[in-house]
């Protein structure tokens, strides 16, 4: 199946490509008949994509470019402009006068004109020259390409939303820039030192992996303060999400065993690690004399019984762990709640650091925060519209863009943030169908340095760290989404691995400029089929299913959402439990562990062949509808087959098309 956005086709299907004359010949994807190929072209001709092929229906030679899918009975001309992208020639090549005094220019570059560099600012993004055909990046000088780039599209940007929501007035969010990011990069890893300081100190323990990065999202539930990342007024104070993983890893982390050795060694371990909290906290009497009395008798057992094999291990493990766990969980409950409870209130400091110094910045730039007048808005039903900052953004520094290969680099004072060209290209696509403030491209680097940046102190410095919690669904799931249930929309995404240029993401300040809704649990839409793949925090999920329960209540127009949560029955999780039961539920599924596959969430920098990765868990895909909504995108049998067949499709066995500009797929190739 294809979507009709993506340059994929199956193998035994023909592409329609046109002929100048207007009428349709059978040929494969991007690949016109060549039975009487004739290589008569120059050589810059050929660099350019074209190629001399034969038309079996009009007996006669014709060119044909592979970049643009343009055909020609006439030999093309180097320079001319494409009628269909460029119907006025303003990419034209120059008059013969024009061009010996730009000649010296180099790398295809046009002579700017004084008023241009008069009022491109520090940090103007000049567009790289490529060849697109529609909402252009790309100019018709191909021959400095390197098409071993050739780059996977993960996105489909050509779908319109049917997501129809109230009108809102514009987000009182401060406006981003790149040297308050910077500041709360550094005091987000400061607070992570301090995170892994605490619990080697007091617990002489590694903090439980990504449990931060899961802290992050549970706060956020519950959080009112004003920071995008960071928590400062949340109630509780102690985080349940924290509190449960740390005291899952004491005395000691229970590690998955494959060797009876190993076994009996983590056996073991358990039981020293018990006695010796114990003794050193302020235990009671009782919980003293049942932990030592099951600590010596696990101790005599391993020395007398050699013959025991790994299940007998894990068996007494187990057994040990339900005699000592709630004594030793009675003696650590204070030192872990201590622990949640410093790191909150640092990360409250940090917030007020962070916001007194960009208010500071924006007072020194003149823009008022607190003497806006607020927005009149009309109360009316429209398509859902990227989020509007009500503070004017301020004068942005000067951000440094370079290529290392097919990596896009950016550069402020030092601290370089990273991302793939088709990514980057993406991110430009996105910039110029949502941003309404900088049609200049004047800002767009240090939105974009200050974008990435955010998602990469979010992750984390360890490797893969945080991308679990930002995977994505494959392209041939979200093309039968779209093709059988109209979905158009995706509830938790990011500007970096979005499929629909609409979607909710984490951060509406960074975020709206490329095409951000804002946080799925502040998006009230009335009607519309939606995709909800929400991080797999448990916390986070159960909100997610109070607030989907919530908006179907409240709406008789038609509301569709399809959520993919993991298969966690033990114990099952809040969410997964709630959804089952709830009386908006039309359909359910299980796509059994490792059979199907997420792409990574570092899909914007990692390897092509480590974007698509195997799920270690199945999948629940459960369907929330209200009446309307099930009448409109009912989960018939048959789009069920169809969607379920899409699963089966590997991604890591997609071909890698030309990014086709007359259907938005375009290779991101920079000069």
């Amino acid at each position: 199946m294809t979507s009709e956005n993506h340059a994929t086709v199956k193998a035994d299907s023909a592409a329609l490509v046109m002929s100048p004359t207007g009428s349709t010949s059978q040929a494969a994807p991007f690949s016109p008949s060549t039975s009487k190929p004739i290589q008569e072209l120059p050589d810059e001709l050929i660099q350019a994509g074209w190629s001399k092929c034969w038309s079996k229906r009009e007996n006669r030679p014709y060119y044909f470019n592979r970049f643009t899918n343009q055909s020609l009975w006439e030999m093309p001309v180097l320079g001319q402009h494409d009628v269909i992208s460029d119907p006025l020639g303003l990419n034209a090549a120059p008059a013969s006068g024009e061009a010996v005094s730009d000649a010296g220019l180099g790398n295809g570059q046009r002579k700017r004109h004084p008023s241009e560099d008069a009022q491109a600012g520090p940090n103007s993004f000049k567009r790289p020259k490529v060849s697109f055909l529609h909402n252009s990046l790309f100019s018709a000088d191909m021959t400095c390409l390197n098409w071993s780039l050739c780059l996977r599209v993960y996105w489909d940007l050509d779908v319109q939303t049917n997501a129809v929501i109230r009108e809102r007035a514009p987000a009182d969010h401060l406006p981003p820039h790149p040297e308050i990011e910077l500041q709360r990069a550094q005091l987000t890893t400061k607070l992570r030192q301090h995170y892994h300081e605490l619990c080697s100190q007091r617990e002489g323990i590694e903090p439980p992996r990504e449990s931060f990065n899961r802290w992050l999202l549970e706060r956020k539930v519950v959080d009112k303060g004003l920071d995008p990342l960071l928590p400062s007024e949340c109630d509780p104070v102690i985080s349940t999400s924290m509190f449960r993983e740390i005291m899952n890893d004491i005395p000691i982390r229970l590690s998955r065993i494959k060797y009876k050795e190993e076994a009996r060694k983590l056996l073991f371990k358990y039981a020293e690690a018990a006695k010796k909290m114990i003794d050193s906290r302020n235990a009671t009497p009782e919980s003293r004399k049942v932990v030592k009395w099951n600590v010596e008798d696990t101790m005599n057992w391993l020395r007398r019984d050699h013959s025991a094999s790994k299940e007998d291990y894990m068996d007494r493990l187990e057994h040990l762990r339900k005699q000592c766990g709630p004594h030793v969980a009675s003696v650590a409950k204070d030192s872990v709640e201590g622990i949640c409870s410093k790191i909150y209130h640092i990360s409250a400091e940090y917030v007020r650091r962070i916001r007194q110094t960009h208010l500071t910045l924006l007072k020194e730039c003149n823009i008022s925060v607190d003497g806006a007048e607020p927005t009149a808005v009309q109360d009316r039903l429209v398509y859902c519209y990227p989020v509007r900052l009500s503070i004017p953004s301020p004068p942005q520094p000067r951000v440094e863009l370079h290529f290392e290969n097919d990596v896009a680099c950016l550069r402020y004072k030092g601290e370089m943030v990273k991302v793939n060209r088709g990514h980057f290209s993406k991110l430009e696509l996105l910039y110029r169908y949502s941003c309404i403030d900088d049609t200049r491209f004047e800002k767009f680097l240090s939105r974009v340095w200050c974008l990435i940046k955010r998602y990469q102190v979010m992750f984390g410095s360890g490797v893969n760290e945080g991308s679990g919690l930002q995977g994505a669904l494959p392209v041939p799931v979200f093309e039968a989404l779209n093709k059988q249930f109209g979905v158009t929309f995706e509830c938790f995404a990011s500007p970096l691995n979005c499929y629909f240029k609409q979607f909710c993401s984490a951060f509406p300040d960074t975020d709206g400029f490329f095409g951000s809704r804002g946080p799925f649990l502040s998006f009230s839409p009335a009607s519309g089929s939606f995709e909800a793949n929400p991080p797999f925090c448990e916390e986070f999920m159960d909100a997610m299913v109070t607030h989907l329960e919530d908006l179907l209540e409240r709406s008789s127009e038609p509301l569709s959402f399809i959520i993919f949560v993991p298969e966690w029955r033990d114990p099952p999780t809040p969410a997964l439990t709630r959804m089952e039961a709830s009386r908006f539920r039309r359909h359910q599924m299980m796509v059994p562990a490792f059979e199907h596959e997420y792409r990574s969430g570092s899909q914007h920098i990692c390897k092509r062949e480590e974007i698509y990765y195997k799920s270690v868990h199945g999948t629940a895909v459960i369907f929330l509808q209200n009446n309307a909504g099930f009448s409109k995108w009912e989960p018939t049998t048959e789009r069920i087959q169809e969607f379920l067949a899409a699963y089966k499709v590997s991604g890591r066995s997609l071909p890698s098309p030309v990014y086709d500009c007359m259907r938005g797929l375009i290779l991101c190739c920079w000069v």
